[in-house]
């Protein structure tokens, strides 16, 4: 019986391990995977679940921007020294420097007598912390006025010496008080050096003395500002915008230097819509202006205002694109060639018959910043991209031609005569080396 009792214990303990085998081998094969999804799950001999930890990583280039280019036969030369773009730019009254400003906080400084000599080099002027918007240079050519972009306010900048005799631009020690509530889109400087200007779009403009303070604030009443310059006698202060008459202010100062006051001098009415943008001749008798109404016109200012004597039209002209989009205008010294620009198109026209003589189109990548003619009327600047370009005049060459045609026709005496007639030879020899002699 004990036999017994210990055979059939024996044999449930036997079945027990059996069923604890069989068991433990399914279990085994359930949780075991196809050879070949093992495979897959190994990349280069690596296990997935690790490399999925460590993701190929792929290298992006930063493209650089598309330089734009621009080809024309009066091309002089093309400014590259700014690695952003180029919002405002200055000739220096002496003739002899090109002043250009850019948003990588660095100002340049140019000779002019470079431009036809290859790449003209720069002198190179940080604006720390900043960039500056707008560039005037004083009247001696030993300071730079500048408007801050993020500062919002005014920064002189004056010449000084260094050891090996070069020369610098260093900030001055405190920048001018804040004081306009819109953006500034105009600065300068009178040609007197006796006050600053500034100019911002809603209804203001504020005379400084050179040390910051405030001279007098104009209110324009024309609903908001466009432009505003000094003209080159330092007399006036003329305005542009929402209304369709431009506005001359006279500044006036004592015998001794002493400001004195601002009085209303005179209007030029005649437009039909705002006005875009003015400009003065060098010796401020004759201005320029172009408006929404799709037309420019050249004025005689030289008027006897304080005898309510009123300027008038001496021509009109149609520039259809400024009924469309704003433009810019830049009138030469001499008031023979108006150069007009909107978008990244500029075309010159010239004052004695209101004729288009010069197309250049897509001359910058972005719509033209500023425009403006040098103190001789030999070159025309813009700029609108990282690169200022110079262009020759050849409008005021045929202009040039066409005087002293003019006064050969008139001439009394055989020395007057020889003497036109070399001009002539000149004039028309520099045309045709330009390739553009037409007349």
């Amino acid at each position: 019986m004990e036999v017994l009792e210990l055979l059939v214990v024996s044999l449930l303990f036997g079945l027990l391990a059996l069923v604890v085998v069989l068991a433990t081998q399914g279990r085994g094969c359930w949780n075991k995977e196809p050879r070949s999804q093992q495979n897959d799950q190994k990349l280069n001999g690596a296990p997935l679940d690790k490399v999925s930890r460590k993701p190929k990583q792929q290298r992006y280039r930063k493209e650089k921007p598309q330089q734009h280019t621009f080809i024309h036969a009066l091309l002089a030369t093309a400014l590259k020294g700014h690695s952003g773009n180029v919002t405002s730019m200055d000739f220096s009254s002496n003739g002899k420097y090109l002043a250009t400003c850019a948003d990588d906080r660095t100002i340049h400084i140019w000779s002019i007598k470079n431009f036809l000599q290859g790449q003209p080099h720069s002198l190179r002027v940080n604006v720390k912390l900043d960039h500056a918007t707008l560039v005037r240079f004083s009247p001696d050519c030993r300071a730079l006025i500048t408007w801050l972009a993020y500062a919002d306010t005014i920064r002189v900048f004056k010449m000084s010496k260094k050891e090996d005799g070069g020369s610098s631009f260093q900030p001055m020690a405190e920048d001018f008080p804040k004081k306009h509530k819109a953006p500034v889109i105009n600065i300068g400087i009178a040609e007197t050096g006796k006050f600053i200007m500034s100019v911002s779009s809603d209804t203001t403009i504020i005379l400084w003395t050179l040390k910051g303070e405030v001279l007098h604030i104009i209110n324009t009443n024309q609903m908001n500002n466009t432009y505003a310059v000094i003209s080159p006698c330092s007399r006036f202060v003329a305005s542009c915008g929402f209304t369709p008459d431009a506005k001359v202010w006279e500044v006036c100062f004592s015998k001794n230097g002493q400001f004195r006051e601002v009085v209303r001098a005179f209007e030029l009415k005649g437009h039909t819509a705002g006005i875009h943008f003015l400009a003065f001749s060098s010796d401020s008798c004759r201005m320029a202006t172009v408006s929404k109404d799709g037309k420019w016109k050249l004025w005689a200012t030289d008027v006897e205002y304080k005898y309510q004597q009123d300027p008038y039209v001496l021509l009109t002209g149609i520039c259809n694109e400024a009924a469309t989009m704003p433009c810019l205008l830049a009138l030469s010294p001499d008031a023979q060639v108006l150069a007009l620009a909107s978008s990244n198109n500029i075309r010159l026209y010239n004052t004695k018959r209101g004729e288009e003589e010069e197309y250049f189109g897509k001359v910058h990548g972005e719509c033209v910043a500023e425009l403006t003619f040098d103190t001789t009327g030999r070159f025309l600047a813009s700029c609108g991209d990282r690169v200022v370009r110079i262009f020759h005049n050849s409008t005021g060459q045929r202009a040039i031609v066409e005087e002293i045609r003019g006064l050969l026709k008139r001439a009394t005496t055989d020395s007057t005569r020889q003497r036109l007639h070399q001009q002539l030879a000149q004039a028309q020899a520099t045309l045709k080396s330009l390739g553009a002699l037409k007349v």
